[in-house]
């Protein structure tokens, strides 16, 4: 290895080292007790990764030509119905840039109709899943076949790589939270969803070759500008792939644990799998959400999952709601192997087909019956009864 490479890690490891430490004096952090007191304050939260049907991407569904409200009403009518009180909401730093006021006017009206139907959503700042080349305007149609082929990430890599557009960032950050930051009708902050994502196999060619290291010196500046808008909301972001046995974090993994004020996490393995990343996290004795989860192929279902996060009250928002442009129903490995012809025997995500039907009567029941008898009685919509 180079020398120059060498100073260079020696310069990541004392940026990181410096700006976590910024997070553990002056409370800037939520203490244990706050924390905690918080997620005593709030209902069993249960929800689910929403886009609506008729977009493809974060782009094209909070872009002013194509932000379709009357899809968003009707599709968060019918969470209600189950007794969902949480979305897990993705934003885009290029939206912010393109007309700070227009998107800021629609995140509003998204907030008015989610009230309306007594969700209270988190919203997601940065994702570096998926396509690292997003751009604003129109987006291309679903790759046929194919599951999230229109995703991109935020920041994209030409930003990421960049240092010249981190005031660019900054903006974005301190200025969404800042717009909402003492508004009761926002859950939580997710700031970074799964930072140490590589795309491998997919987007690889395109991606940033040091995409690790330029997030694990942006990851600890990102927090340190949520905190400095003072939001009364608690910030996250969810910790994906743990090596428990080894009981090694990542640095990655550090930064998330050490900045968060509440702990969240994906899991998309069997119902074991989920128990044993609970009881892991348990240990830094602050609230668990689980921000995904549910892919019904490989092990995880509501069936198993969800009386699961019940007994040990960890908030369980999986991904996908209702069918459409992101295709999420088809799984991973249709990259691979695009369903042209068929759908897959047995959906990957979504909770409900294109025409707003279960996809399985059985885990709508299971939803409302769950929901119901933690968090009390909810209007129930007519679309989504019992046939029984």
């Amino acid at each position: 290895m180079t020398r120059p490479r060498i100073i260079s890690f020696a310069f990541y490891f004392v940026a990181i080292t410096l700006l976590s430490a910024i997070q553990c004096f002056g409370e800037e952090r939520w203490q244990e007790e706050q924390a905690n007191s918080w997620y005593h304050r709030q209902p069993w939260l249960v929800g689910s990764n929403y886009i609506p049907a008729t977009a493809i991407n974060q782009l094209q569904m909070w872009q002013k030509e194509t932000f379709d409200p009357t899809t968003i009403d009707k599709e968060l009518g019918l969470a209600e119905g189950l007794g969902m009180n949480t979305m897990r909401v993705f934003l885009h730093d290029l939206l912010w840039q393109q007309d700070s006021v227009g998107f800021t006017k629609r995140v509003d009206q998204f907030l008015v109709i989610a009230a309306r139907h007594h969700i209270r959503p988190m919203f997601v700042l940065f994702d570096s899943c998926w396509d690292p080349r997003p751009k604003l305007g129109r987006q291309h149609p679903p790759i046929p076949g194919v599951h999230n082929s229109g995703w991109v990430q935020s920041p994209g890599a030409a930003a990421l790589k960049d240092r010249a557009q981190e005031p660019r960032l900054q903006s974005y950050v301190e200025g969404v939270i800042g717009a909402f930051a003492n508004d009761d009708r926002v859950l939580a902050w997710d700031l970074w969803n799964e930072p140490s994502s590589l795309n491998e196999g997919t987007y690889s060619k395109w991606e940033l070759k040091n995409k690790i290291e330029r997030v694990e010196v942006l990851l600890p500046q990102v927090f340190v500008w949520a905190k400095s808008v003072h939001p009364k909301q608690p910030l996250t972001s969810g910790l994906t792939d743990i090596d428990i046995k080894s009981n090694q974090l990542t640095r990655i993994q550090q930064i998330q644990l050490d900045n968060s004020d509440i702990i969240s996490f994906h899991n998309y393995g069997w119902p074991e799998e989920f128990q044993r990343d609970v009881d892991y996290l348990t240990k830094f004795h602050r609230p668990l959400i689980c921000t995904e989860f549910m892919a019904r192929s490989v092990g995880s279902t509501f069936d198993t999952v969800l009386p699961l996060a019940l007994k040990n009250r960890v908030g369980a928002i999986n991904w996908g709601f209702v069918a459409g442009k992101t295709q999420t129903y088809l799984p991973w490995e249709s990259w691979e192997h695009p369903y042209v012809r068929s759908e897959p025997p047995i959906w990957f995500h979504e909770v409900l087909r294109q025409d707003l039907t279960p996809y399985r009567q059985a885990e709508v029941d299971l939803i409302r019956s769950l929901t119901r008898q933690t968090n009390g009685a909810k209007g129930e919509n007519s679309a989504l009864q019992s046939s029984r």
